[in-house]
């Protein structure tokens, strides 16, 4: 169990490893294009340039979620590997992904943020939701690494759902949530609750949201259990 596990891990941070140097190379480019800006803002009244290395993470991640069923779940059962056994092995890659990009990113926004410092680029500003709370390393990596986890773990499941289901059954669930939250921004309970929630949010919520990921991710195993290599159409 434990060698399949370690070659699951292998193939999949294999399979990824080109398109995580694309996507760093493209956002290191986009800071340092960020900062020269940055530079020229400093004789402009009241200019100021923010940039966040967070939401693109996030959002590579969330695709990362939704796209593992399809690349990687079908090649490992016809390589032998155990339903149990794969459902173990992208859970640890999620976190493996998860903690490096966070150690990484917020390692770089923290030397950043030390260069602009020296140089008195006073213009650039990161953004990160850690401004709610203290913003220090530690707390922008736990919050990064809560955030990731939790929308892997659902578009995994959307992932999983659009795989066993097709574009019918996957298309439902998806209509389904739309109709939802739009009744909830009609009726006003999603500004509410996104309200309340940034008023008092705290280093304790993103832990919990990381343990809610954990369950999401444990319901997904029940998806898995039966999955084969024929994609529902």
């Amino acid at each position: 169990m434990g060698r399949q596990i370690k070659g699951l891990l292998y193939f999949f941070l294999t399979n990824i490893r080109y398109s995580v140097m694309i996507f760093w190379s493209i956002l290191f480019g986009f800071l340092i294009l960020s900062i020269s800006f940055s530079y020229f803002l400093l004789g402009v009244e009241d200019g100021e340039f923010y940039f966040g290395f967070g939401f693109a993470i996030y959002f590579y991640v969330a695709v990362l979620g939704f796209m593992v069923v399809k690349d990687n779940i079908p090649f490992s059962i016809k390589m032998g590997a155990t339903r149990r056994n794969i459902f173990v092995g992208i859970g640890l890659y999620c976190l493996v992904i998860a903690v490096a990009k966070a150690l990484i990113g917020n390692t770089l926004q923290s030397l950043t943020l030390a260069f602009t410092e020296a140089t008195g680029i006073t213009t650039f500003h990161f953004l990160h939701l850690s401004s709610f709370l203290e913003d220090t390393w530690l707390n922008r990596v736990v919050i990064d690494i809560s955030i990731m986890f939790f929308l892997f773990a659902v578009m995994f499941l959307f992932g999983l759902l659009f795989y066993k289901t097709g574009l019918a059954g996957g298309g439902v669930v998806v209509g389904i949530l739309l109709i939802a939250l739009l009744l909830g921004i009609a009726k006003g309970w999603v500004a509410d609750f996104f309200t309340e929630l940034f008023t008092d949010v705290n280093l304790v919520f993103f832990l919990q949201l990381f343990g809610v990921s954990l369950v999401l991710y444990g319901v997904s195993y029940f998806l898995l259990r039966r999955i084969t290599i024929i994609k529902a159409k």
